[in-house]
């Protein structure tokens, strides 16, 4: 039979025991640390404007005597010559002033209607030839040469071909134009292109 002094101890140890492992079950049941959602980083990427490259600005006219105005010219159109289905006239500017002028680049040449309004597309510029200062004395000829192109080369529904009488012709540099008697086929649709003219050249189309 156990003392009486021995119960107490082993009280004493029971309930120490005891608050031992409610501290260890407490430890236990301790939560993890909440889970943070991933941050978000927004990058914002700004592009830099695209270069631009200007249209190479045209050469001016070398320096000379001034440039020829359309109340100083007589236009005229020597004979046609074919080759390749196109026929070439050459544009001939007559210096009627008395005084000397230049003609510098490429003129401006369309057809027109019977009430002066523009016939098709206008003449794109061939480059065969390089711009030069062509000087005029008075009675002096200089001419660009004319391309027309068979307007029968296309299908007609994109030409809708019509018969030209009279070319409109625009000096190089000038707003005023002269007027010329030429009997062809043209193109009414101005995206068929059935004509084109090069520079200005010294002489006449027969001599160069």
């Amino acid at each position: 039979m156990k003392s009486a002094r021995t119960a107490p101890r082993q009280a004493s140890a029971l309930v120490v025991l005891l608050a031992a492992a409610g501290f260890l079950a407490g430890c236990g049941a301790a939560s993890a640390p909440p889970v943070r959602p991933p941050v978000t980083t927004t990058v914002t990427v700004t592009a830099l404007p695209s270069a631009t490259t200007s249209p190479a600005p045209s050469s001016p006219a070398p320096t000379g005597p001034p440039s020829c105005v359309t109340s100083a010219l007589a236009a005229s159109i020597g004979p046609g010559s074919g080759a390749a289905g196109s026929t070439y006239y050459p544009i001939e500017f007559t210096n009627t002033s008395g005084a000397t002028c230049t003609l510098y680049g490429y003129p401006g040449v369309s057809f027109i209607t019977a009430s002066g309004g523009q016939l098709g597309a206008a003449a794109t510029e061939d480059p065969t030839y390089p711009r030069e200062l062509v000087t005029l004395t008075p009675g002096a000829v200089a001419h660009a040469e004319l391309r027309v192109t068979d307007a029968m080369n296309y299908p007609s529904p994109a030409c809708q071909v019509v018969t030209a009488h009279r070319l409109r012709v625009f000096p190089p540099g000038q707003t005023n134009p002269l007027y010329l008697t030429l009997d062809a086929r043209a193109c009414a649709i101005t995206s068929v292109q059935i004509l084109s003219v090069q520079t200005v050249q010294p002489g006449n189309g027969a001599t160069g």
